[in-house]
């Protein structure tokens, strides 16, 4: 009993770090992917191109080998900068791809949800003699977070469980925590990883579903 106490603290305490790189994507990738998203809609041809062109990138190649890349490729590169050492400079290397990756992704369903609102409603507002900025935070943006709610949600959802390939850096998350367990000959550890993704995941069914409800007088 003591030693399955000792080894559901320490998955716990593994699991705090896809919770913290969890956030840290969040807090980042979100604001980040709609600066990409005027990007990728800018009048600006040259812009606008280099924004998408890195958007597909992005977004068709997989999460595991960006992550390898942003770790490894300075070394491989021979470039001057260098991430810090130990689990803190892997920890980081991990964030900064999650962020990018999540980034592009939010960018499109943003750029759906711009491009989804009548085009009336901007002509409506610039006769009311608003300017851009007032027409978007005004006229359009909650309607915009009406509508991407859903994609938004399961793409959150989506980076609970990717949290996971951290470890492909060495970044000793819940799943690698409990591979080393398998290894000894104990696989109800790994198992015993669903529960925590399950539970947080429910966590944001919840959440998600309540906001929609909040936003319900916006009828689309």
């Amino acid at each position: 009993m003591n030693e399955i106490s000792v080894i559901i603290s320490r998955l716990s305490e593994s699991f705090l770090l896809n919770c913290k790189l969890f956030a840290l994507t969040l807090i980042f990738s979100l604001p980040l992917g709609l600066l990409i998203a005027f990007g990728s809609m800018s009048r600006f041809r040259p812009l606008r191109w280099l924004v998408r062109t890195f958007v597909w990138i992005i977004r068709g190649t997989p999460l595991m080998l960006q992550l390898i890349i942003m770790f490894f490729g300075p070394g491989l590169l021979g470039l001057s900068f260098s991430w810090p050492g130990g689990a803190s400079g892997r920890f980081i290397a991990a964030t900064v791809a999650f962020i990018i990756n999540y980034a592009c992704y939010f960018s499109e369903i943003y750029r759906g949800g711009i491009e989804s609102i009548p085009k009336g409603q901007y002509e409506a507002g610039q006769v009311l003699g608003m300017t851009k900025p007032q027409i978007f935070f005004h006229v359009t943006l909650l309607q915009v977070i009406k509508r991407i709610i859903p994609p938004v949600g399961n793409e959150v959802m989506t980076l609970v469980k990717d949290t996971s390939l951290a470890r492909i850096i060495a970044n000793k998350e819940i799943i690698m925590m409990a591979g080393e367990y398998t290894n000894k000959g104990l696989i109800w550890p790994l198992f015993a990883t669903g529960i925590y993704f399950l539970v947080f995941i429910g966590v944001l069914t919840i959440l998600f579903n309540w906001l929609e409800k909040k936003l319900s007088y916006f009828r689309t």
